[in-house]
């Protein structure tokens, strides 16, 4: 059940961010820990989309990537990924109004979503866990948008995660459950008597970012979270929900054997995943970048020792939106939001001061070229080629969610 915002609160919120997200690069520059602290109350969702873009720097890649998408999209791929993704189609959210039909236009732009995604990088080509992933984006905005960020995740949030031979994802594993140690004694004591290997219960709650787990409400809750402060979100989500199913005597009473343990991991209890109580258990756990970090290290360096070196060289990781701002800062024009609406503006105020008076006759009438149209929403000219389908960046693709009306939808 989603936890109810009084309409008030939530049109505070809202304005709060409409403001944030139109002055986005001064926001992240000066005031981080604002943005965080709104995160963790949550995003209003006719702006979660939007902001998803802004904190992933998924919005700054499609500016500096403008077309990309669309000459993927039009390119064949390869049938051995293409079959593969045609039948996880189905599989993904099938009784959300989006995914609920074959041939549908839910399911058809996660097709082109994912395939573009096996185009722009073949090396890595599709994984199952991918899909998931893509389907939540594609509930919040269009298709090229979601690419975006679907590439941004498996770049920055996440990279190596996606990969054939799954090897980051087995390091984090291991990480998991170093952190558990300090965290829950008690479940990890009984998870390392059992011999269960944290790769067992994890995989999915880390590739799919608890989007298969959680109930509704809760994942936008952790998504919020985990695109502002990145992937030690998802870790300390782990370490909340098996502290609390395994992390007590009496809790072990029900699971003795390994059959009994993996079940219950399996069977979460509906109360530790309710959104209120698991975002608060989240937001106090302190898990830092820097252990984790640390912990890499450690885990790395035994990782070499029994495997030898990681096969798959993945970039590395960066912490959340601060440090994708930090490691590609995106120039001004990047970030300036189109407007939908056109008005044209009225008859310019006549300056009362003598002073400004006095300054206008100098200078003379403003010529067109100088005049209020020409600066950004007056001049019907301007106002005319502006409206103009082309004007969009997301026209050209096929059956999709991506028109000018439907980009008011979302954002």
């Amino acid at each position: 059940r989603l936890e109810e915002v009084p309409l008030e609160v939530l049109r505070q919120r809202e304005s709060k961010w409409l403001d944030m997200l139109n002055n986005w690069d001064k926001w992240m520059a000066k005031k981080h820990k604002k943005i965080r602290l709104r995160c963790q109350k949550g995003i209003p969702p006719s702006l979660r989309g939007r902001a998803w873009q802004y904190l992933s720097g998924s919005k700054v890649k499609l500016e500096q990537n403008m077309g990309k998408f669309d000459e993927l999209d039009l390119l064949t791929g390869d049938p051995k990924w293409l079959d593969v993704i045609e039948r996880d189609l189905h599989r993904q959210f099938p009784f959300h109004e989006m995914f609920v039909s074959r041939g549908g236009h839910g399911q058809q732009d996660l097709f082109r979503v994912l395939k573009a995604y096996t185009l722009y990088r073949p090396e890595e080509g599709y994984c199952q866990a991918q899909a998931p992933i893509a389907a939540v984006l594609l509930m919040h905005m269009p298709a090229e948008q979601a690419f975006w960020c679907l590439v941004q995740i498996c770049e920055k949030y996440l990279p190596g995660y996606y990969s054939e031979k799954l090897e980051a994802i087995q390091l984090d594993g291991q990480i998991l459950f170093s952190l558990l140690h300090k965290v829950s004694p008690v479940a990890y004591k009984h998870l390392s008597k059992q011999k269960i290997d944290p790769i067992l219960y994890m995989t999915e709650w880390f590739m799919c970012a608890f989007s298969r787990t959680l109930p509704w409400s809760s994942v936008l809750r952790v998504w919020d979270m985990f695109f502002c402060e990145g992937v030690k979100i998802i870790f300390r989500v782990g370490l909340v929900l098996l502290k609390h199913t395994l992390g007590s005597s009496d809790k072990l009473k029900s699971c003795q054997g390994q059959y009994e343990t993996m079940e219950r991991l399996r069977a979460l209890s509906p109360k530790i995943m309710q959104e209120a109580f698991l975002v608060q258990e989240v937001i106090e756990l302190p898990v830092t970048e820097r252990q984790i970090e640390r912990e890499h290290l450690i885990q790395l360096k035994k990782w070499r020792e029994t495997h030898g070196e990681l096969q798959c060289k993945s970039p590395p990781r960066l912490h959340g939106a601060k440090a994708i701002s930090e490691a590609e800062p995106a120039p001004r024009k990047a970030l300036e939001s189109v407007p939908s609406i056109f008005v044209s503006p009225g008859p310019a105020p006549v300056p009362k001061a003598r002073k400004s008076k006095e300054k206008s006759r100098e200078k003379g009438p403003a010529s067109p070229a100088n005049g209020p149209g020409a600066e950004g929403n007056g001049a019907p000219g301007t106002t005319r080629e502006l409206l103009q389908p082309q004007a969009s960046p997301h026209h050209h693709s096929k059956e999709s969610l991506s028109s000018r009306e439907s980009e008011d939808t979302y954002l």
